[in-house]
């Protein structure tokens, strides 16, 4: 399940996109799918047609995990 992530980067605007995995604590870098601005407009530092990055937590401040539409339990009506 892809979990929806706004990543805080160190002397950069904060970076909203999708990761696969949570990350552990043995990891070195993420891998972020769909990377883009808050208000999904492309980032100015990556070329147009990037689609994933692998960024080091060494210039990673925190990471924000976003709520999803997928994770509502839906309950409809039956009969009996």
């Amino acid at each position: 399940m892809p979990y929806t992530v706004l990543i805080h980067i160190s002397n950069e605007e904060a970076v909203v996109g999708e990761i696969d995995e949570l990350p552990t604590k043995g990891d070195q870098n993420i891998t972020v799918n769909n990377p883009r601005k808050r208000d999904g407009k492309d980032l100015n530092f990556l070329q147009a047609d990037v689609s994933i990055v692998i960024w080091p937590w060494r210039v990673i401040n925190f990471i924000e995990l976003l709520p999803s539409d997928t994770d509502e339990e839906i309950i409809g009506f039956v009969r009996e």
